[in-house]
């Protein structure tokens, strides 16, 4: 099995690392600067220590730490997290179309990798979800450092396989992760659009912050194609042979059609949309993507 480490961007990370990921709803968690939270205190299950930064509560200094080594750290339990960020990252078969340097599965997992490596920076707990038309691995969250490891190596799937079924995925995360958070949907969206709505819908009623990056290839996106081309499914065994300029005009229609219900249904239920381009450096995408988000948090 390949090495989930590829996942691990160094560059990308250097430079998203000096943004901020904000929740724009209240989440659940321990009130704090950074989010806001409608509940107080914390579970009595110890978690870890980390080090004290300017605005931690002095009730949870740990002061016999201090005395051994002179520096201060803070107690963290198990409930207490800033932000609690689960990553739906979409597996399918047709996640492994793209002839650049990453598919769209590659890309995706990258992405989710990054992120997560952002999120347990700031102190917060990720966890993670891959699935196609079932879940496939499941990582709960949590805020360690190391974290990161188990993270993506659950995405370390031998190879992407079967359909998406985003309307079940997106309702079995809403049943099962019932603690309001943010949840981050890492997908091509190839599926029933009424039913990745509907299940987007059901994860804000719950409460949750949803942030969906649409994944698609330069292929998908400008269908390039001339000459005569074999058309095959991934996700079915269907095949088509055909001359692509007599489809380009009615196939990009379609595309804008898909792309605008995307639109207008996520804005509809308050959900973050980007249409991310596989061919797009990593680092950009995902700054363009998280000054957008801080921009609309000072707004709010």
């Amino acid at each position: 099995m390949p090495d989930s480490r590829r996942f691990l961007h160094p560059e990308a990370i250097q430079r998203i690392s000096r943004l901020e990921l904000r929740a724009r709803h209240v989440v659940e968690g321990f009130l704090s600067g950074m989010h806001r939270s409608p509940y107080f205190g914390q579970s009595v299950e110890f978690l870890q220590h980390r080090e004290y930064t300017v605005g931690d509560d002095l009730r949870y200094v740990d002061w016999k730490v201090w005395a051994r080594q002179d520096r201060l750290y803070v107690k963290q339990f198990e409930e207490e997290t800033n932000l609690r960020c689960t990553m739906l990252v979409d597996v399918s078969h047709s996640m492994a179309y793209g002839r650049g340097p990453l598919n769209k599965y590659e890309y995706a997992c990258t992405v989710a990798g990054s992120l997560a490596y952002l999120i347990l920076r700031q102190h917060d707990a990720v966890g993670c979800l891959a699935f196609d038309d079932q879940v496939r691995t499941r990582v709960p969250s949590r805020s360690k450092q190391n974290h990161i490891l188990s993270i993506v190596e659950s995405l370390n799937v031998s190879e992407p396989r079967d359909k998406t079924d985003l309307y079940s995925i997106l309702r079995a995360a809403a049943e099962s992760l019932p603690r309001r958070g943010m949840m981050v949907l890492v997908s091509d969206l190839l599926a029933d659009v009424e039913g990745t709505l509907r299940g987007l819908k059901m994860l804000r009623q719950r409460g949750h912050d949803v942030l969906v990056l649409h994944l698609l290839d330069d292929d998908e996106l400008d269908f390039p194609f001339a000459g005569p081309t074999r058309f095959e499914g991934l996700e079915s065994a269907d095949y088509l042979n055909c001359n692509p300029r007599a489809l380009r005009e009615g196939y990009l229609e379609a595309l804008n059609e898909f792309l605008a219900r995307i639109r207008r249904g996520c804005a509809g239920h308050t959900v973050d949309y980007a249409l991310i381009r596989t061919s797009q450096p990593l680092d950009a995408a995902l700054a363009t993507f998280l000054s957008n988000r801080l921009g609309m948090h000072h707004k709010n």
